[in-house]
């Protein structure tokens, strides 16, 4: 049976399905932003541990559109929680198809969140996002942050760059804010990106330290393919901007050199 319920304040509506029993489960949060970094991450998690849906969330302050869907149906853009269990850990799985467009939507929504994950005994939360250089790089890094001291200590450990500055937009942030709030540990992981392109070469780079700090075994075969395309690509741009670069020069040189031959005329 299917349970539907209204939250008036702030007009979020989630249609939960069951509520799964878990113990000290751990939410992993991938929705879309700057090169759907997050959003790719979490998709591949979803797929590759056969997570199962149990809760799908719609809210007024998400953008007012429709997807459409590959058979050619539609349905209203939303968020959707998973969950895998295996002897290792039991994981919470957040994806979307939009984050609110507010920032009133923003932090209710994640309270809503919050609220969900207590009754399901969450006890961290790992948020992941993109960390935007308007540069191409062939190895990007991984940026972290976290709600408790001793926990950023232990980044370095893992291949992670702390972050001491600055600040994080959006759900990704915002989550793991008033996660801290509710005592639950948070932590949010961001892969390097120019932010030009998706970039599934960061979202592999995310994997690999989610992976080795949670201890998850993850076959990586398709999301490397993924982020060898994701190279092609920026090769491609490389090139372009190369190219372009070039035809300019080339050009002012022409320019340069008709201004002189005026002059000397």
């Amino acid at each position: 049976m299917v349970l539907k319920y209204m939250f008036q304040n702030g007009k979020i509506n989630m249609d939960i399905s069951f509520l799964p029993k878990l113990k000290n489960a751990k939410l992993i949060c991938g929705l879309p932003g700057s090169g759907y970094v997050g959003k790719l991450a979490v998709d591949y998690l979803i797929d590759k541990l056969k997570a199962t849906k149990f809760v799908d969330i719609y809210s007024s302050s998400f953008p007012p559109q429709v997807s459409i869907h590959q058979d050619g149906t539609i349905d209203l853009i939303k968020n959707s929680m998973y969950f895998c269990q295996n002897n290792k850990h039991d994981f919470i799985l957040l994806t979307g198809d939009a984050q609110p467009v507010s920032a009133n939507g923003e932090y209710i929504l994640a309270e809503k969140i919050l609220n969900t994950c207590k009754k399901l005994n969450v006890h961290s939360i790992y948020t992941l996002a993109a960390y935007i250089t308007g540069k191409f790089v062939k190895q990007p890094k991984v940026f972290g942050t976290c709600t408790q001291l001793k926990t950023v200590d232990t980044l370095s450990n893992y291949g992670i760059s702390k972050m001491n500055k600055g600040s994080i937009t959006g759900m990704n942030g915002v989550i793991i804010g008033i996660a801290k709030k509710n005592q639950i540990t948070g932590m949010c992981l961001l892969g390097e990106t120019s932010g030009y392109v998706v970039d599934a070469l960061a979202s592999k780079a995310l994997l690999e330290a989610l992976c080795n700090l949670l201890n998850i075994d993850l076959d990586m075969s398709e999301i490397q393919k993924r982020a060898a395309d994701t190279e092609k690509i920026i090769k491609t741009i490389e090139s372009q901007i190369s190219q372009t670069s070039q035809d300019q020069q080339q050009s002012m040189s022409m320019q340069s050199a008709e201004k002189n031959l005026d002059y000397i005329s």
